[in-house]
Formats: structure tokens, sequence, C-alpha cells
């Protein structure tokens, strides 16, 4: 490993305050007492801080010499609706939130590379330090553009990083192209009339049509979408009735889609509504459908993911960089920074949960669980690579 000795000393120091934000979890657009911890620090190493963007965000700005290049660094910060498990120093204080998704660990690095950068850094040129509320299904990175973040702070290329448990601790994954899926979600409700469950001829069954849409809507994948695209139709709810001996009014189903393409997408939403309202009206019966698009898929640009991934072996070792890592069906809102400037979205291995703490919870130390806990042992390495990733790309 190739780690800063500077951020190596100060480990302890961005330890703390990774287990601090853990401590006081704060939901999306609650992320107040984060935004200040983060803010405060940011100032208090010299860098220009901007408060507010998309509502709790925070920009940090650090400028050296006379260069016109700039770089955006990312962490989210916000926390989800979950009771911890873990009952170690440093869990939630905060009852029903938790960092079950390594928000924590994501703004500690940040801040590491922050104030070594200020301290510290050779470079030509600025660094945007981009600390984003609600990822946790709030669209806080599409919240921080429309409220002008790329206006305001102009980048050159903009680069994120997630932990994932799984990747053995330390290494790092990324794939040129699609790393995460688009997220969406539909409901569909189908309006009949009710009968006597014997004398099903005197009424529209809701149920019956449902059930027919929901086997239809699986031939979009095996059928209509190319076998090469990769898509996900996953139909998670259908609810209707509360008697035995009752046809209902009415049924819905719903559920989500994910797509590595908007072009798949498209063709899915188009299929869906199609067979949808075709089915319906086979068996007299009304339809509503609602679709919503959530996040858009992360696509990371080819020549920014080729550059960090140099990066990356430079500061790990090449053996330790999966430069092809399998994309996953999860979504993530850095989608959006990446629909407005070229980057790279990145995973860094969290391990397999050996790292954590006496009294950790029952349970995988994977994300969105109870018993998750962030890897500390990732700091540093994470802290060095925003380094010389903005110290090498603002020296091209």
């Amino acid at each position: 490993m190739n780690l800063i000795p500077e951020i190596e000393a100060s480990h302890d120091e961005i330890k703390t305050l990774r287990r601090t934000i853990h401590a006081h979890p704060e939901l999306r657009y609650e992320e107040v007492g984060t935004a200040k911890l983060v803010a405060e620090s940011l100032e208090s190493w010299g860098i220009q801080v901007h408060r507010g963007l998309g509502k709790t965000g925070v920009v940090g700005v650090l400028k050296r010499g006379s260069g016109g290049a700039s770089i955006g660094l990312r962490a989210d910060m916000d926390a989800l609706p979950i009771q911890e498990l873990n009952t170690f120093g440093h869990r939630s204080t905060n009852d029903g939130r938790m960092h079950a998704c390594g928000h924590d660990g994501h703004t500690a690095m940040l801040l590491g590379a922050a104030k070594h950068l200020a301290k510290h850094g050779e470079f030509d040129g600025t660094v945007i330090f981009i600390f984003q509320p609600a990822e946790e299904g709030g669209a806080g990175a599409k919240a921080m553009i429309e409220d002008g973040l790329f206006r305001q702070f102009p980048v050159d290329a903009v680069f994120g990083i997630h932990n994932w448990p799984g990747i053995p601790a330390g290494h790092f994954g990324v794939v040129e192209g699609p790393i995460m899926a688009s997220s969406n979600e539909f409901r569909i409700t189908v309006r009949g009339t009710g009968s006597h469950a014997a004398l099903p001829h005197n009424g529209r069954d809701p149920v019956f049509t449902a059930v027919q849409i929901a086997n239809g809507l699986q031939s979009i994948i095996t059928r209509n979408k190319k076998p090469i695209e990769t898509a996900v139709l996953s139909i998670t709810q259908i609810h209707a009735g509360q008697a035995a001996n009752v046809v209902p009014d009415q049924a819905w189903l719903g559920g989500t889609v994910r797509t590595f393409t908007v072009a798949t997408l498209d063709l899915i939403e188009a299929r869906m509504r199609k067979i949808v309202d075709a089915t319906a009206a086979a068996y007299d019966c009304e339809v509503e459908i609602y679709f919503h698009r959530n996040y858009p898929p992360t696509v990371n640009s080819s020549a920014e993911t080729k550059f960090a991934a140099e990066v990356m072996a430079e500061v790990i070792g090449k053996d330790k960089v999966d430069s092809a890592v399998e994309p996953t069906m999860g979504a993530e809102d850095f989608s959006f920074m990446l629909i407005e400037k070229p980057g790279c979205y990145a995973f860094l291995g969290n391990g397999d949960g050996g790292h954590r703490e006496q009294g950790h919870g029952a349970g995988p130390c994977m994300l969105h669980n109870a018993s998750y806990d962030f890897n500390d042992d990732l700091l540093s390495i994470g802290s060095s690579y925003w380094v010389r990733l903005t110290e090498r790309f603002l020296a091209r």
C-alpha cells in the first residue's frame, strides 16, 4: 500500500469523526447536526464553506494557484430509519435511526482528505468537496444540482465512493459504463364490480384481472427486451379483499423496475402500459397505472474510470483493484451528477464483518442491516485515494 503518512497519522482523528457521526444519525433532509459538524470542520481548516444547497447540503471550496481545472468529490451524509441492534460504544443514540449504509464513513473519509489537502495539498486548481444530503430515497444529488451546484461550483469531473460489504476490505471495484441500475416503482390499481364469491358471474373480478396482469408483465422481460440487456421487473405487492366469500371491487399490485439503460426502461414502461390497459379491457375492468422513475442508472464515463483505476492501483496496489467489477441492480443518486458531468463511482470493499467490535448485532454486516458497521480500516485508504486523485487530476 502507498498510503499518505500524514493521513495514516491522523487515523484516530478521522475515526473519531466517523464514530461521532454514526452515534448521531439523521434522516434525509434532516442532517442539520451532521452538516454543522462538516461545515465547522472545513472552516477550521481554512476551506471556504457554502451551506444549504439541497436544503442541508454543504459544499467546501479549496483553491490553489492559478489553474482553471476543477474536480468534484462527493460524500453522502444521511442515515436510514432502522433501529440499530449493535450495542458497542458508538451505536446510534437516536432511536429508530442508524447509519446502516456507511454514509458516516463516506463523510469521514472526505473530511480526512479535505484536511490534508488544506494543510499539505500540492495542486494547481480547485477542489469542490460535496457533502450531499438525502441519498436514501430523497434524491439529494438532484436537489443540490437544481439549487445550482454545478453552476456555482463548476467541475471538470465528479467522483464518488461507496463502501461495499462482500468485497475484501480495502480492495476497490470499478467498471466503465453502468455500475448501478436505475430505480423505478409502479402501482397498478384495478377496479371491477364486487360480487358474492359463489356468484362471480354477477361481477367483474379485479383480483383475477390483477393476476393476469402480473403474469403478462413478465413477458416483457422474456419476450420484449433483448436477452443481452439486463433488467428486473419484480412485483412485490398484491393487495385485495378482506373476506373469503367476497369478490372485492378493487385490487392493486406494485413493485419495482431496474435497468442499466434508459432505452430499456422506456421499452419496459411502454410495454407495461399497453399490457395493463389491454388486459384490464379484456376482463371488463378499469385500470390506473402509476409509474415513477426514482433514480437513473449510474453510468461511469470511460476516461475518468480508467484514470480513477490507475490512482486506486497507486494507492493500494494493482492486484487489489477489480476494474471490471460486477455491476449491481441497486441504485444510487450519484447518477444525477454523472448525467451532468463525466466522472466515476467506485466501490471500496468493507470486508465480511470481522472488523466489528464486541457488541455487534447478530447478523451479517450488509448494507441496510441493523447489525452493519463501517470498517474504520478503510478511512486512511479512502482519504488517501481522494488526495491522490485530486493531485493527479489537477496536474494533468
